[in-house]
């Protein structure tokens, strides 16, 4: 499938410039925005999700709003922030999985189960009675796509949040959980129709937010040169965690983003082939595999384990190049990037630490920043961000599709400036085993 809805050409998209302040959760997010005081009624969000069962995107999310930031009621995590200023008001859950948790959840907590996203976002009424909306299209039986991308229906939930927010003569901030979706027609749509009606809008993934190890960001305006970063798992839902990993970093250099030129997917032995002939830098890749916490796991080299990998080749239009090399088996489990500098021997290099035990911390961080959009009404991190790597990502898939063939992107040509600087968050509290509270 190679049909694309074009933007209207490639300059620059205008974005606000806002200053910078430390918040709670180690985000350094735009000022000017005020938390509810905790005496003030919190703000009431609608939930929409495909499913919502236990460790869920729609449980780490919606239920940190009853179960506080720790997940067992007590709010002791993160420090001075440990629940969020958020109330749960409303979810509607589009597949019932055997084992649900939403109804059990409303009976206990009082928010209201909703037929329809309308309702979800009306409480049953006539208009707009919520101040935020989190879409959630994550888990799920849903049909693949003929690339072999899962069609899940985010563009259907925006659709049904935006035709509430016409017949109501108002909007509010939107929130939409991973990669916009599955294809680069139905992204485009969402980020216009939200632009066209001034909805404060974000999407994402919680990687940019969370623990690095070492602690370092790139410099704003560093002359980067080009950047590796290694990634593992299913190649859309993990390879796309990869890719905003990527992103967050590259986004910073010299000259801001300015949008991607050419995509090529490639997969087999012949990818470190195509490092030896210098497709890519043997010493960025190098750095980020000394970046590895999990060394000890594995008794061969980066290479000899990972003898099958795939590759994500990006070409950017200002001449930056990255290369993202992906594992889909168990030869490793890490996200992590490093990048080189013009003019420095030094590669920084970064792994990116989720907490794989409750109460998955990271997600805190995610929605510490949703949180400040619904109070400030501004977007915490510019959502071409994401508009970006899912177009990417739809081209990896297609390329793939089409026998690694490299596939010009003159639609990718996003440009826009960092307004999001990260911070090292606080110290994750102990983990509790998955299956449990």
């Amino acid at each position: 499938m190679q049909t694309h809805s074009q933007p209207g050409g490639s300059e620059a998209i205008p974005l606000p410039t806002w200053s910078r302040r430390r918040f709670a959760g180690g985000l350094a997010l735009a000022a000017g925005a005020q938390f509810a005081p905790a005496a003030a009624p919190l703000k009431r969000v609608a939930a929409i999700v495909t499913e919502y069962i236990h460790n869920s995107h729609a449980d780490v999310l919606a239920s940190r709003m009853i179960h506080s930031h720790s997940m067992d009621g007590k709010g002791s995590w993160p420090p001075g922030h440990g629940w969020p200023q958020l109330k749960l008001a409303s979810v509607y859950v589009d597949q019932q999985h055997p084992k649900d948790t939403s109804a059990q959840l409303a009976k206990e907590h009082g928010f209201l189960l909703a037929p329809t996203i309308e309702q979800a976002l009306t409480l049953g009424g006539h208009s707009l009675a919520v101040d935020g909306v989190l879409l959630i299209g994550e888990h799920g039986k849903y049909p693949l796509s003929e690339t072999g991308q899962i069609m899940y229906p985010r563009r259907r939930f925006l659709e049904e949040t935006v035709a509430v927010f016409r017949k109501s003569g108002r909007s509010v901030p939107v929130f939409s959980d991973k990669h916009l979706a599955w294809n680069w027609p139905d992204a485009k749509w969402m980020y216009d129709t939200t632009r066209e009606l001034n909805v404060p809008f974000m999407a994402g993934s919680s990687l940019p937010c969370l623990w690095r190890h070492p602690a370092v960001e790139m410099k704003l305006g560093a002359h980067a040169t080009e950047a590796v970063a290694l990634s593992y798992g299913p190649m859309e839902a993990y390879g796309f965690h990869g890719l905003e990993a990527l992103q967050c970093l590259v986004e910073r250099r010299r000259g801001g983003e300015s949008g991607v030129a050419a995509v090529q997917f490639m997969q087999g032995p012949e990818v470190w082939d195509e490092m030896r002939k210098g497709r890519f830098s043997q010493e960025v890749f190098q750095a980020a595999v000394d970046a590895r916490e999990n060394k000890a796991r594995f008794k061969k080299t980066f290479i000899e384990q990972v003898k099958s990998p795939a590759a994500f080749f990006l070409e950017y239009r200002d001449g930056f190049k990255a290369t993202m090399i992906h594992d889909f088996k168990d030869g490793h489990n890490e996200w992590i990037v490093a990048w080189g500098e013009d003019g420095k021997k030094e590669i920084p290099a970064t792994t990116f630490w989720t907490q794989e035990a409750r109460p998955l911390g990271h997600f805190a961080f995610l929605l510490q920043g949703i949180e400040k959009m619904i109070y400030s009404g501004r977007p915490t991190w510019p959502v071409e961000r994401t508009l970006l790597t899912t177009g990417v990502l739809a081209a990896a898939f297609q390329s793939r599709q089409q026998d690694g063939r490299r596939l010009e992107t003159p639609h990718l040509a996003i440009r826009y400036e960092p307004t999001f600087t990260w911070q090292e968050p606080p110290a994750p509290m102990p983990g509790r085993p998955l299956p449990g509270m």
